[in-house]
């Protein structure tokens, strides 16, 4: 049976904030009771940083068995309620999507290269955005950009 929503989260390279988003995600659409089936990809395909795996297992979520993907390694990869953008070269790559496939971005800091203290505070940025957009879709409505952007607080 398919889920009642297809969610994805793209980055450039799926690396880090596409990777901590989807784990995020999973976690809080279950714990709404909002049925969905949550993927992340790369308009580039690389590796799963190990920053995003420790500052994610930091807040209880595995991001172990996580691998980058491109787009063309999802199953029907233009099946999408809904498409997010994390980083604003993938939102100005970002393929051309059917009508029906709502639109977000909110454009995250990239951590790579940085200290632990930026991943966290991305991750915890992008664990505020995934909870308000859990919240809006139990409530049967989509988000707002500015609604998700003030979440992470990344206005």
């Amino acid at each position: 049976m398919k889920p009642a929503l297809r969610l994805l989260v793209l980055c450039t390279h799926n690396s880090a904030r596409s990777q901590m988003m989807e784990g995020w995600l999973r976690r809080h659409l279950a714990e709404a009771g909002v049925a969905a089936e949550v993927w992340s990809a790369g308009t580039e395909r690389t590796r799963v940083k190990p920053e995003a795996v420790r500052v994610m297992a930091e807040v209880g979520v595995d991001l172990t068995g996580h691998r980058s993907k491109a787009l063309d390694e999802l199953p029907d990869p233009w099946d999408f309620d809904l498409v997010l953008t994390v980083c604003d070269a993938a939102a100005e790559a970002c393929p051309a999507y059917p009508a029906r496939t709502r639109r977000l971005h909110v454009g995250l800091p990239d951590p790579s290269g940085r200290e632990l203290a930026e991943w966290r505070r991305v991750r915890d940025a992008a664990g505020r955005m995934s909870a308000a957009l859990a919240r809006a879709l139990a409530a049967g409505r989509w988000p707002e950009e500015a609604e998700l952007r003030r979440a992470a607080g990344v206005e």
